[in-house]
């Protein structure tokens, strides 16, 4: 039996851990690599080329949709991708889609369920949780004026935007951003006022809020300064 490589990306180790001796258990799956943030999970993808990147929305240091991004961008031949997250807002399923995700799972599924998704996108089908399938299902049976009023009213940011956005809601200052990033004070600075404006923010606090409401990070971070 031909094995399927995955590379599981999760903040939380005891997830990671569970979600190799599930998939282990199955006999069909090889889990080649484990990321505990983003930007691991971007080096791994480019040192291991797994068939499949198993990746959660929110992570430090790089988000999920941003990590999808680079790893479909940069790694060659292209891995399939499979957003495994609590979050499951329409907004972000359609961003990862664009990018090429080929699956979205909730993370209340069943490892059947999730065994399942794996093996279908590494033979290049889309799989998406029954839940996000049916409101999809129901998005195209809308009138087009709806439609396009989604599209028109989501926002889009850059992807520096979006990273810089992470970082100051995970609690980082101008100075420390730009370090992280290796970009300017002034260059962050400017990317933080685009983004505020972009979303009608005016502080940090509202900042994070949109990060938490978005799966960018968890509500666990900086839920003081809430």
């Amino acid at each position: 039996m031909k094995q399927i490589t995955v590379l599981l990306a999760d903040d939380h180790t005891i997830l990671r851990e569970g979600l190799r001796a599930l998939l282990e258990l199955e006999g069909d799956f090889e889990v080649v690599g484990e990321a505990a943030n983003g930007l691991q999970a971007v080096e791994l993808a480019r040192e291991l080329h797994p068939a499949v990147v198993v990746l959660d929305l929110a992570m430090p240091q790089l988000n999920g949709l941003e990590a999808a991004r680079r790893i479909l961008q940069q790694v060659a031949p292209p891995p399939k991708v499979l957003i495994l997250s609590a979050h499951a807002d329409d907004a972000y399923v359609e961003q990862v889609a664009a990018l090429g995700v080929m699956g979205y799972l909730v993370k209340q599924t069943s490892a059947h369920l999730l065994a399942k998704a794996i093996r279908e996108i590494y033979n290049g089908k889309v799989f998406y949780s029954p839940s996000i399938a049916k409101r999809l299902g129901d998005h195209q049976q809308e009138t087009p004026r709806r439609a396009g009023r989604i599209r028109k009213d989501a926002v889009h940011l850059t992807s520096r935007e979006r990273e810089v956005l992470q970082r100051v809601a995970e609690g980082g200052a101008n100075k420390e951003v730009a370090a992280d990033l290796g970009i300017s004070v002034k260059t962050v600075e400017k990317h933080r006022q685009s983004v505020m404006q972009k979303l009608g923010i005016h502080d940090t606090a509202g900042l994070t809020r949109y990060a938490i409401s978005a799966g960018i990070i968890e509500s666990s971070v900086q839920c003081t300064i809430l």
